[in-house]
């Protein structure tokens, strides 16, 4: 409950105040945030080093720093949704490379948009509904459910649809079947029944789902991600879609499928470290 009024306050706060306000307020807590937890500090700071082992401790910590400021403005972008509309779209977000989307669904097998916790992935989701693509997703369910129903409302107000992770199979591949959008999120496997392969360097858990999902119906992955600039607009960006041939060896053809949208994942969280949102601790002994 007590998260649930935090959120609620958070919303209130980010829809009354101006824009920039609500980012200098979320800053400014964020700051505070960063003095007292530790633990959050010492994990982001073990996750930078795994990716950027040749920056000393001042790199780590400018980064670091960045990451907390970077995610609280990530909240506000979230918690403002209500005000989001077409006009914003057009003035602050620059999509890049939707034609592959397009090419994807000319195929009539769907199109799995395959990103990371990386930039804004909720708003990115948001603003692809918005422009007119049917758009659905997975989530994962907080512990409160009061929790996860405000932030399945807050995605679902703008026409993202979306499935709860461990009941999501048949809505994903309906989804496919009628030839739309799924957008997944496959840089953190949450089940712990993942394929184990190298990531910077090291091996860590990734999610099999959108690598089956592509087996099972055919349908194109295409990597996307929804990135911060500097003035605080956005770039919502696709890759080309994979290619790959599928050998009949399921084990193998995931393999080939995630190592080849795991690369393009490291080189856009080597590109924007300071809007990688992991907070827990990624790689584990």
């Amino acid at each position: 409950m007590i998260s649930y009024i935090l959120y609620r306050i958070g919303e209130i706060l980010s829809l009354s105040l101006p824009l920039r306000a609500a980012y200098a307020v979320a800053v400014f807590l964020s700051d505070l945030r960063y003095l007292f937890a530790a633990k959050d500090r010492k994990i982001v700071t073990e996750n930078l080093r795994a990716i950027f082992p040749e920056k000393n401790d001042q790199e780590i910590s400018n980064i670091r720093l960045r990451v907390f400021h970077n995610f609280a403005k990530y909240l506000v972008d979230f918690f403002r949704f209500k005000k989001l509309n077409l006009d914003y779209i057009k003035n602050n977000v620059k999509i890049i490379n939707n034609s592959y989307l397009d090419e994807g669904l000319k195929l009539g097998k769907g199109v799995i948009i395959v990103t990371a916790h990386l930039g804004n992935w909720e708003l990115g989701g948001v603003v692809a509904s918005m422009v007119g693509y049917s758009l659905s997703t997975v989530a994962l369910p907080h512990k409160s459910k009061i929790v996860t129903n405000f932030f399945t409302k807050q995605r679902e107000s703008k026409g993202l649809k979306v499935f709860l992770l461990g009941d999501a199979v048949k809505g994903c591949i309906k989804v496919l079947r009628n030839n739309q959008l799924l957008a997944l999120v496959g840089d953190r496997d949450f089940t712990d029944g993942g394929k184990s392969l190298n990531f910077f360097g090291k091996p860590s858990l990734f999610p099999e789902g959108p690598a089956v999902f592509s087996l099972h119906t055919g349908a194109v992955i295409v990597p996307g991600f929804m990135l911060r600039n500097e003035d605080d607009s956005f770039s919502l960006a696709f890759e080309k879609p994979l290619q790959y041939v599928i050998s009949g060896d399921q084990k193998k053809d995931i393999d080939n499928i995630i190592s080849q949208y795991k690369s393009i994942f490291e080189k856009y969280i080597r590109s924007y470290p300071d809007q990688w949102y992991m907070f827990r601790r990624f790689w584990k002994e």
